[in-house]
C-alpha cells in the first residue's frame, strides 16, 4: 500500500502548503533526507489557534494544533518530492508556546508523532526533540519540522 492510499484509508487529505511567511522555503531536499521547514498550524491560510500552551490554549488542543503542523509538513514533503517516496520518518522536532510553569511539551508533540505513527506504521517511528520556548511566529502555540528519508 502506498503512504497516499493509507492517508485515504484513514480519511485524512493533505492540505495545501502552507506558503513561506518569511524567506524560507518549505522543504529542501539533501541526499536522501528531506528537511522541511517548522510548520505552523496554518488552515486554509489562516492560523487555526493562538496563545501560549497552559495559559489560553489547553494541552489537548495544542496536541490537535500539531497534528495540522505534522500534516503542514507532510504537504511540503509532498510538493517537493512526493508523499510516496518516504522510506521511513527519521526526526520530529517541535516547539511548544509554553505559559510559565508549563512541563507538557512531549504530551504536546505526540499530536505530530502519532499522526505518522497511524501514517507510516514501523517507517514513522522517529527520534524527537520536544522544546517549550516563550513564544512562536504569529503567536502559534505549536510548530512542527521533519526530516524524512526518501527512495
Amino acid at each position: 500500500m502506498t503512504w497516499t492510499a493509507r492517508l485515504a484509508e484513514l480519511g485524512i487529505e493533505l492540505p495545501a502548503v502552507v506558503p513561506p511567511v518569511a524567506a524560507y522555503v518549505p522543504a529542501v531536499r539533501t541526499g536522501s533526507l528531506v528537511y522541511t521547514s517548522g510548520q505552523l498550524p496554518m488552515v486554509q491560510g489562516e492560523m487555526s489557534a493562538t496563545g501560549l500552551v497552559g495559559g489560553p490554549v489547553t494541552p489537548e488542543a495544542a496536541k490537535q494544533q500539531a497534528r495540522v503542523c505534522a500534516l503542514n509538513a507532510l504537504a511540503a514533503v509532498d510538493a517537493l518530492v512526493g508523499l510516496d517516496s518516504i522510506t521511513r520518518v527519521v526526526k520530529v522536532v517541535g516547539f511548544v508556546a509554553s505559559a510559565s510553569g508549563f512541563t507538557g511539551q512531549p504530551g504536546v508533540v505526540n499530536g505530530a508523532s502519532e499522526l505518522l505513527g497511524e501514517v507510516f506504521g514501523d517507517a514513522g517511528v522517529h527520534a524527537r526533540s520536544a522544546v517549550g520556548v516563550a513564544a512562536l511566529p504569529l503567536d502559534a502555540p505549536v510548530e512542527v519540522e521533519l526530516i524524512v528519508e526518501v527512495g
